[in-house]
């Protein structure tokens, strides 16, 4: 073989290799959250009362939320919860935030939360974290009426919830989790 048809191949096999590396990032990405190298120490019993909030949430984001049963979710928010979300925007009322998750399965009909692997609380508050996966399967919707076309990748990232209780249900929810990491495991940023 000569030299330029090495010096070719040799180049073609480069190029071939840097998206696997971009994507064996992005897989290492995803699993450190579904399988983290040091996970958390074990659930601690907390106060019956905390218990009871985090029991709650627990079947909010693993049926609820997962199984998208929208006419189950004043089982864990007040009808007035005022949602704040990762981008620091604010909604009030449980209508608007039923239609803010519908629009997350719009795009990600697969969306589950199914581990909490941290989760704690004192008094009228419970913190928890969560993995949120799914698969960028249909069209995302996106302002001005036009949508973003899926790209068919699959995501896994680490989320937190704050929550404030009162009398039984959440009164103001607190959203957290990586908006760059999540546009970059579906696609939409480098």
């Amino acid at each position: 073989m000569r030299r330029s048809s090495i010096t070719r191949a040799l180049i073609l096999a480069v190029f071939a290799i840097i998206p696997l590396g971009a994507r064996y990032q992005l897989v290492l990405a995803q699993d450190q959250f579904e399988h983290p190298k040091f996970p958390p120490a074990p659930h601690e019993r907390q106060q019956p009362a905390v218990e009871r909030n985090l029991k709650v949430f627990d079947v909010l984001d693993f049926d609820v939320f997962s199984n998208q049963k929208w006419d189950r979710l004043g089982e864990s928010h007040a009808a007035d919860i005022i949602v704040t979300w990762p981008d620091g925007h604010e909604t009030q009322g449980i209508q608007k935030h039923i239609e803010d998750l519908k629009g997350l399965f719009a795009w990600g009909p697969d969306i589950r939360i199914k581990v909490h692997p941290i989760r704690f609380g004192s008094s009228s508050w419970t913190g928890v974290t969560g993995v949120m996966t799914g698969t960028f399967t249909r069209p995302m919707p996106s302002p001005g009426g036009t949508t973003i076309a899926p790209t068919g990748k699959r995501f896994a990232i680490g989320m937190a919830t704050i929550g404030h209780w009162k009398g039984g249900k959440m009164d103001h929810e607190w959203l957290f989790w990586d908006n760059q990491e999540f546009m970059k495991q579906i696609g939409l940023a480098k």
